[in-house]
């Protein structure tokens, strides 16, 4: 008898698919395995869109935060993304190499810098977004609209309390 696969969304098409065995597997019912497995096939995705521009998903969600108009500092992005400030300082670091962000003076404390956009940040950022967004209708297209807002809502849930 043989196995019975289902489409793994995560390779692509024509790709190797998940033997149903190990769909059934405790494993597959465990939220942490889950919700890195999600992750992951999110972030494949947006990589994907987002490297004809030049950026994966870190260092698109600092331009992101730098567009926002928060002024975020280093330390900030550091606390909100939750990476190492050594890897906040690379992103940023290529980000202004590419002229898309600068370093600016905190006016909250001058000992410390926040990271803005350039006009050249914010066109890019204005593109990548859309890619983003397309990223997210290939990642969550199993889900009706009110499952992606309740998603979203019980993730912000887990991220910030």
């Amino acid at each position: 008898m043989a196995a019975t696969l289902t489409p793994d969304p995560e390779q692509g098409e024509g790709s190797a698919a998940v033997p149903d065995r190990l769909l059934a597997s405790d494993l597959a019912g465990e939220i942490e395995f889950l919700a890195a497995r999600a992750r992951s096939v999110g972030i494949g995705h947006a990589n994907a869109l987002l490297a004809p521009l030049e950026l994966k998903v870190r260092s698109y969600s600092v331009l992101a935060l730098a567009c926002s108009g928060t002024d975020p500092s280093q330390r900030e992005l550091s606390g909100f993304l939750r990476l190492d400030p050594s890897q906040i300082v690379s992103l940023v670091d290529a980000l202004e190499a590419r002229g898309l962000v600068e370093r600016a003076a905190d006016p909250r404390d001058r000992r410390s810098k926040v990271i803005r956009a350039t006009a050249a940040g914010r066109d890019l950022f204005a593109r990548a977004a859309a890619a983003v967004r397309d990223a997210e209708d290939t990642s969550l297209a199993a889900l009706s609209g009110a499952e992606r807002d309740q998603l979203r809502e019980l993730l912000r849930k887990i991220a910030f309390g």
